[in-house]
């Protein structure tokens, strides 16, 4: 049978666990109500709350979680991982709020405001870049302002600007994208896991799927767009931008063009309805199978 492709929609109302979360952002304590005071990156005399004696380098942990999933003995759930306790670096840029004429009538800039960068991704939605060394921030846009803030915090932000990715340092010699789940979980000091990975997603999804006969099991792998190329051409497992999640239906044979698209659409209605579902999946893409194969 021929595949058939479907994004999950990009725009969702937000979790009240996470506006919950931005409400309280930039405050003295995270989203669990936990100070930032006193937290250590790398040892005891190490405070990231205010990053002092900070070199400007990635984090060890991260650096160490991306070399192995480039070396494939890791994973984009580890990389997520190391971000945690990271700090990273969000791009400032001047913005002009207000012109004035200057010199032989020619405009001048009368005031100027910082602002956050955003990006727009292929598929078109709001992503944030961020970066792990101010060396990889300064190379990408040399006029930008490094601004340091925990990898949590940089989520927040992310959400509170409307972005569903993060981008870990574009344009460097590899560059990592934490989807939208991933994000949430990020901003919320919670552990990730992919929805590929995710035995409570799969029987959530098993069980709206049991409603329709035609469909005798069901599969999630991982998705064609979890993979990302890094400058030297090397793949990895993980830090692509999506669709992450490949649902796999095993379907009775006999239905035409017609009932397919029907059921397909029935699924993806079903589907969407899901609190965890609009949660834990980002985007996925649907193959199917006859059920006898």
């Amino acid at each position: 049978m021929a595949s058939n492709e479907s994004g999950t929609p990009s725009a969702r109302q937000l979790p009240g666990h996470i506006a919950a979360a931005l409400a309280g952002a930039g405050g003295a304590t995270d989203s669990a109500g936990q100070p930032w005071a006193g937290r250590s990156l790398a040892g005891d005399d190490a405070r990231i709350h205010n990053f002092e004696n900070d070199d400007g380098t990635a984090s060890g942990a991260y650096l160490a979680a991306i070399a192995a999933l480039l070396g494939g003995t890791g994973d984009e759930a580890a990389v997520v991982a190391s971000l945690a306790t990271a700090r990273v670096f969000i791009p400032i840029v001047a913005q002009l709020a207000e012109e004035a004429e200057g010199q032989d009538g020619l405009q001048a800039d009368k005031q100027a405001d910082m602002a956050l960068v955003t990006l727009k991704a292929a598929d078109g939605r709001t992503a944030m870049p961020a970066f792990t060394s101010t060396a990889a921030l300064a190379a990408w846009h040399p006029e930008a302002r490094p601004v340091a803030v925990y990898a949590a915090r940089a989520a927040l932000s992310a959400v509170a600007e409307g972005a569903e990715l993060l981008v870990l340092d574009p344009g460097s010699a590899f560059t990592f994208v934490v989807r939208r789940p991933a994000v949430w979980a990020l901003a919320q000091q919670q552990q990730w896991t992919p929805s590929y990975k995710d035995q409570e997603l799969a029987a959530e999804m098993g069980r709206a799927a049991a409603v329709f006969p035609a469909v005798r099991n069901l599969e999630l792998v991982q998705g064609r767009g979890v993979a990302a190329r890094a400058a030297d051409g090397t793949v990895a497992a993980g830090g692509g931008a999506g669709p992450e999640l490949q649902v796999v239906l095993y379907l009775e044979d006999g239905l035409d063009a017609a009932g397919v698209q029907e059921l397909v659409g029935g699924l993806q209605a079903e589907w969407s309805r899901n609190v965890l579902f609009g949660e834990r999946v980002d985007s996925i893409d649907i193959k199917l199978r006859r059920a006898d194969h």
